[in-house]
């Protein structure tokens, strides 16, 4: 299992799809939950960390200046 450092911002792809059809998710928290926005429809939800470890197959890092 390969160690991700989870930002605000980033993408990340998740192993299950959202109904809508999409992979990834951009993340607007970071804690104990993740608040996490569909890419696809903006769908926003709050998922435990360990659930989002978990299912992380990517991590796409948004250049944050």
């Amino acid at each position: 299992m390969m160690a991700y450092h989870y930002e605000i911002g980033d993408i990340v792809k998740l192993k299950k799809k959202h109904p809508c059809g999409s992979f990834e998710w951009e993340i607007l928290r970071v804690g104990a939950d993740f608040r996490l926005k569909c890419t696809g429809c903006a769908r926003q939800v709050m998922v435990p960390r360990t659930l989002v470890e978990k299912n992380t197959r990517g991590l796409e890092k948004r250049n944050n200046y």
